[in-house]
């Protein structure tokens, strides 16, 4: 078909929600480009690879089709094909089951879930009814006076 720029075929392809966000990736070198970094002018052609730095993975995309035009969701796999690493995948499918995924630091209140996972963490475990009192007057033995 012909060419287009990155930055408007990853937001076509609903990759990024926005082109300025897609831009700003690109100026921040989270896009590459068959291995290199690209600039969000750079223009990619049918068969190149892009690589997108999305924390937690890097997420590989074949180019299918170089468009321009922002496409319906059910299009996309007629434009792109996923070719993310496995390896990436089985990182994402870590990061998910551990929670916490995309909350930074001192960010909101934790969700209910969360925080009945730090209360079982925190709380005490009782060992039950146990005598503690070794120092009572009762047990004491003459050592030797």
């Amino acid at each position: 078909m012909g060419s287009a720029r990155i930055d408007k075929w990853l937001w076509a392809v609903r990759i990024f929600k926005t082109r300025s966000m897609a831009a700003e990736a690109c100026k921040k070198g989270r896009i590459l480009l068959n291995g290199t970094q690209a600039k969000p002018a750079h223009t990619i052609k049918e068969g190149d690879i892009v690589s997108v730095k999305k924390p937690p993975i890097t997420w590989s995309f074949k180019v299918l089709q170089s468009i321009e035009k922002r496409v319906g969701a059910k299009l996309v796999p007629s434009m792109m094909e996923n070719v993310t690493a496995p390896d990436q995948l089985e990182l994402l499918e870590v990061s998910k089951i551990s929670g916490f995924v995309n909350r930074a630091k001192g960010t909101g209140r934790p969700t209910k879930k969360e925080r009945r996972e730090l209360e079982d963490f925190t709380d005490p475990i009782f060992l039950g009814d146990f005598d503690f009192d070794f120092d009572s007057d009762d047990d004491e033995e003459d050592f030797g006076d």
